[in-house]
């Protein structure tokens, strides 16, 4: 559903046949597995574990001398079969549905044109035009102050057409786009003769105008054409953890020797200016050394100049800071950069590792709360899994937000979830184990009467102190 609000508008009207979009859904539902498989764990663990409780099962189960980590082995083995599962689906399976996702999405967006055209912004997805509209009548579909500049012939902005208002639509073949404007003009900028033709200032100039126009646009390719799917294969959502650890360590190479790059050219042409030869290499420290004494002595250098070479020697030294400025401000964009596409490739490393663990936690989390509810059925078990899920989900979101800033280590931020809620699933493992009735009224209950009681208690040993 979050889907389908999100790209409503672009699915809208496209006249999409019924296998594209049964092709487009499957894509998103396996694109979704990874957030809805460790909610499916949860519920179906709550409702197992709950209905055996319910019905008495389990009470049974134990009078027969079976502990319950017996009783639920078989579901651990299944448990991590399926957290496995989830691991090489995550790994092998999503990148490739979001690879095909992405491409389908793109290519239904571009489709129709006449839909894609946006209030007071030029359209350049028609070949040869560009377009622009002031407003647009979504009851009538009629179009106001259209602006439409004609490139087909190569020659810039020469040819241009201006209407108060006018129509969009497609012909039934879809390889026209036929524009209907009302009251407008056409101008055009045309050469005397070929030989003057770039020459602008022998163009002479033309205006036409209309009470009623029809451009014929030609659509070429305008069908739902597939788009190459090389062109959306280096988003790190669709590589694999092999993959992903080759372009990380390809932007950490690329980013080490650009720092390096600056951090030479700063010490040789900016700091110290000198170029060492192949003896300096070999001593460098000791050169460089030497090379900041001389920089230390800065001060008593300057003081022996002659008053006319003073200004000139500040005017050197203040050009060459501000070139390093330049030079340091547009090498950290780029390294900022490449350490958040490093950082992004990083949490998507680590996100197929999360899925796993949080199948598997939530399985430790719905099982043993499902044996201390002993509720089955939709009602109980539907509440807590969604409560745990949104808890899950926001924390994650909150760790991925923190690494993909750089306030925290990706691994770290990636496995925030899990450290939360894995002291959760230990605790009410031990509880379910000890077969603590945490989840019944009647220990609370208790606990107040407990708290009521001592509160009179004190109160009349404090009045009797008092008298």
């Amino acid at each position: 559903m979050q889907f389908l609000w999100k790209y409503i508008e672009d699915l809208a009207g496209k006249g999409l046949g019924f296998g594209v979009l049964a092709e487009l859904m499957f894509y998103v539902s396996a694109s979704l597995v990874p957030m809805a498989l460790p909610l499916a764990i949860l519920l179906a663990s709550l409702m197992t574990l709950g209905s055996l409780g319910e019905n008495n099962e389990l009470t049974a189960m134990k009078a027969s001398g079976i502990s319950l980590q017996r009783i639920v082995a078989p579901l651990v083995l299944f448990s991590v079969g399926l957290s496995l599962c989830a691991f090489f689906f995550a790994n092998y399976i999503v990148p490739i549905t979001n690879l095909k996702m992405t491409s389908l999405i793109y290519d239904i967006t571009n489709q129709r044109p006449e839909l894609q055209i946006k209030e007071g912004i030029f359209y350049n997805g028609i070949e040869g035009y560009s377009v622009r509209v002031g407003q647009k009548d979504y009851k009538t579909n009629l179009l106001h102050h259209i602006k439409i500049y004609d490139h087909t012939q190569g020659d810039g902005n020469s040819r241009l057409t201006i209407a108060d208002s006018g129509y969009m639509k497609i012909t039934s073949d879809k390889k026209y786009l036929i524009v209907t404007l009302y009251q407008g003009y056409n101008y055009s900028e045309e050469a005397e003769n070929h030989r003057q033709r770039y020459n602008r200032r022998t163009y002479p100039y033309r205006r036409d105008k209309f009470a009623k126009e029809e451009l014929n646009i030609p659509l070429v390719g305008f069908g739902l054409n597939r788009s190459d799917e090389n062109l959306f294969k280096q988003s790190s959502k669709m590589l694999s953890i092999r993959q992903l650890s080759h372009i990380a360590d390809s932007l950490q190479r690329e980013l080490n020797q650009r720092s390096h790059l600056l951090y030479k050219s700063l010490l040789y042409s900016q700091i110290i200016r000198f170029r060492p030869t192949t003896s300096h290499n070999k001593n460098f420290r000791d050169t460089l050394k030497k090379e900041s004494i001389k920089i230390a002595s800065f001060d008593s250098l300057y003081s022996q100049l002659p008053v006319s070479e003073k200004s000139g020697v500040l005017g050197q030294a203040l050009s060459y800071a501000r070139d390093s400025k330049t030079y340091i401000a547009s090498t950290a964009t780029f390294s900022d950069n490449y350490v958040y596409r490093i950082r992004k490739n990083q949490i998507e490393w680590w996100r197929k590792f999360t899925l796993s663990i949080a199948c598997f936690i939530f399985f430790f989390i719905g099982a043993p709360l499902g044996a201390i509810i002993r509720k089955g059925g939709l009602g109980m078990p539907v509440v807590i899994s969604v409560l745990f899920f949104v808890v899950y989900y926001v924390i994650s979101l909150l760790g991925e937000k923190f690494a993909r800033e750089g306030m925290i280590n990706t691994g770290l931020g990636m496995w925030f979830s899990a450290i939360v809620l894995l002291p959760t699933g230990i605790f009410l493992v031990r509880k379910a184990t000890r077969e603590s009735a945490i989840m019944s009224t009647d220990t609370y209950l208790n606990y107040i009467k407990i708290l009521v009681k001592s509160f009179d208690r004190f109160k009349r040993h404090h009045t009797s102190v008092q008298q």
